[in-house]
């Protein structure tokens, strides 16, 4: 096709090729536990958990040869503690091609037995969850999110026409609060369902500051509670 494009190749660094000539000789089914796995880390690091950069920026190379072209989910699962609070504890799981059916509830049930004090959940899927299965995930006595692959494959807050995003203290709400003589429910409102608010874990009632910063609008600041 005649023009030459910057392709990555996987570290963070770019080789000037022709898109025609880039051939990914792996499976699709690698590529995609690799991409929602990186930006699951992405996502648990900006929640504030303890997450290593040599675990993001893993290559694509390195996590074949670590789990092949045909992944095991079971040895995707990532535990990790809160900076601020290493007693906060979070565990997310992947889950296979198929349904979600009770005897996968049933799988990381166990594994939840075995970690101490686990305040949080993260599952994975690939397709539906059975009606039964998602009963006997509500009885799990930690906060449990469910994501789609899919809605992981690209990290949805590094999309360049995206503002920035940054969820505020109570201490930093209740300054808000009180500077501009609001109640809660008079700010700007973002549902709990929004993608950048399931990227975050928001619960209701927390804020976050969402900063723009267009070449006709110049910098503008505004928050959002979520409910």
């Amino acid at each position: 096709m005649g023009e030459n494009i910057e392709m990555s190749n996987g570290n963070g660094a770019t080789n000037g090729k022709c898109l025609s000539t880039f051939v990914d000789n792996g499976s699709v089914e690698s590529h995609r536990y690799y991409l929602s796995r990186r930006t699951l880390l992405e996502m648990l690091r900006d929640r504030g958990y303890d997450i290593s950069n040599e675990d993001i920026d893993m290559t694509l190379q390195h996590f074949r040869d670590l789990h092949g072209q045909t992944v095991d989910v079971d040895r995707l699962r990532i535990s990790a503690s809160h900076v601020s609070d290493v007693n906060d504890k979070i565990l997310a799981v992947f889950c296979g091609t198929g349904a979600v059916k009770v005897n996968v509830i049933r799988w990381i049930a166990t594994q939840i037995m075995n970690m101490d004090s686990l305040n949080r959940l993260i599952i994975v899927v690939q397709s539906h969850i059975t009606n039964q299965a998602q009963k006997a995930v509500d009885l799990f006595s930690c906060k449990t999110e469910i994501f789609q692959i899919t809605d992981l494959l690209v990290n949805i807050t590094k999309h360049v026409l995206k503002p920035k995003h940054r969820v505020i203290t109570d201490a930093e709400k209740e300054k808000l609060l009180k500077k501009f003589n609001l109640e809660e429910k008079q700010l700007p409102r973002m549902s709990q369902k929004d993608a950048i608010a399931q990227y975050y874990g928001l619960e209701k009632g927390q804020v976050i500051e969402v900063t723009y910063n267009g070449e006709i609008t110049g910098l503008h600041v505004t928050y959002r509670c979520i409910w």
